[in-house]
């Protein structure tokens, strides 16, 4: 299957005004706060809300995404908050092209599609751009929310261990700080309760 990722996403983002908060993603604020460095990477940032809440603390943040709705609508979000100077919104897909580095973050989170892609090929070329000392953050479902639609139900989520052996990376080179599961309270679109697993991979290089 071939399929086009640029389409794909600007459908979905033409289905609302807006699809995501604009709040940052609960594992990043928890593991990213009390790291240093100044320059990071955000893969598939989405409306930006972890772009603007690594730009409110201090980073200096190039932020991706195939769709340039959510891109266009990221930056006037930025701009509103005065954190637009601190953000470099680029348009890419991943699966051709990755800013270069180096970064002393990179933040992959949630980086799922029902799409054809390589997403661990995406993955090893963003940790190449990791600086000396820099994080390498993958945070992940565990397993799809149930209000998802039927075909993100059946998607296969990978388990941590499974993801890290995909990175392929040379352990004399990387640090693993923390692999494994997190349970996470959250409320549904429609006001449901429910516990989701995160999957959670982050990695200092050495």
């Amino acid at each position: 299957m071939t399929a086009d990722h640029h389409t794909h996403w600007e459908t979905r983002y033409a289905e609302k005004p807006r699809i995501w908060s604009g709040r940052p993603n609960a594992r990043l604020a928890e593991i990213v706060e009390p790291l240093t460095g100044s320059r990071a990477l955000d893969l598939g940032c989405g409306e930006g809300g972890d772009a603007m809440w690594l730009a409110e603390h201090g980073w200096h943040v190039v932020a991706v995404d195939v769709s340039t709705t959510a891109l266009a609508r990221a930056a006037e979000d930025a701009a509103a908050r005065g954190v637009l100077e601190r953000i470099d919104f680029q348009q890419h897909d991943l699966t051709q092209t990755l800013p270069e580095g180096p970064f002393d973050l990179v933040s992959a989170h949630f980086l799922h599609t029902t799409l054809e892609m390589d997403r661990s090929a995406i993955l090893r070329r963003a940790a190449a751009t990791v600086a000396p000392g820099g994080t390498l953050l993958i945070v992940d479902h565990g397993g799809a929310p149930p209000w998802a639609p039927e075909e993100v139900q059946h998607h296969e989520f990978p388990a941590p261990d499974v993801v890290l052996a995909g990175l392929a990376l040379d352990d004399t080179e990387w640090e693993r700080v923390r692999v494994g599961t997190a349970q996470r309270e959250v409320v549904g679109p429609e006001g449901q309760d429910a516990t989701l697993d995160d999957n959670i991979i982050q990695l200092r290089r050495k």
